[in-house]
């Protein structure tokens, strides 16, 4: 299962006047763990980034949906609140969640986030949109889960569901015992002779 994590990148920007300014951006990136968050950044920020870049913080962030639409770039987060029932005990509870929409206004991120939830069987309210400092959204594709030499999986690979460097690992680990073996015996050969 994937998580949303954003990852701080810190880097020395060009700006419009080519003026050059160190810049720390929040990305949000959908991954298995910090680790895969942080491979992915190096992948997908590194093909962008002039220069070197430094990742300063990657932590987990808890979004309930994000929705995108094409005609904006700014994020918008919007805390949503509803009320639900427990069905054990019959007492009523709030639930938050947090989302992530694109708009250009708060405004319209009011009227997308509603028009997105609005098949929600329970009433729902939205106490605050705020102007997300996240810069990009990073979805998890599939077809880029590759491995990181960036080869295409064997049909042999495919089939077994293990790579191909694992089996030659494997097989050099054999050797290993094999020759471990071999020593262990030789040496018992030694204390018999003395």
């Amino acid at each position: 299962m994937n998580s949303w994590y954003t990852v701080k990148i810190k880097y020395i920007k060009e700006l419009e006047d080519g003026r050059l300014k160190s810049v720390s951006e929040p990305y949000l990136v959908d991954s298995v763990s910090f680790t895969d968050a942080e491979a992915r950044m190096y992948e997908e920020v590194g093909s962008q980034v002039r220069g070197e870049f430094l990742i300063t913080g990657i932590t987990k962030t808890d979004y309930a949906d994000i929705f995108y639409y094409d005609d904006c770039d700014e994020w918008y987060k919007c805390k949503v609140t509803y009320e639900s029932m427990d069905a054990d005990s019959g007492k009523s509870k709030n639930v938050s969640n947090n989302y992530l929409v694109t708009a250009a206004s708060v405004h319209q991120a009011y009227e997308r986030i509603n028009e997105s939830l609005s098949e929600m069987l329970v009433t729902i309210e939205i106490p605050s949109i705020a102007l997300s400092p996240i810069v990009e959204v990073l979805p998890y594709v599939p077809s880029a889960d590759v491995e990181l030499d960036r080869r295409p999986a064997t049909e042999e690979e495919m089939t077994s569901g293990v790579p191909a460097s694992a089996e030659s690992a494997k097989d050099s680990s054999d050797s290993v015992e094999l020759e471990e073996d071999e020593h262990v015996s030789s040496f018992e050969d030694e204390t018999e002779e003395e």
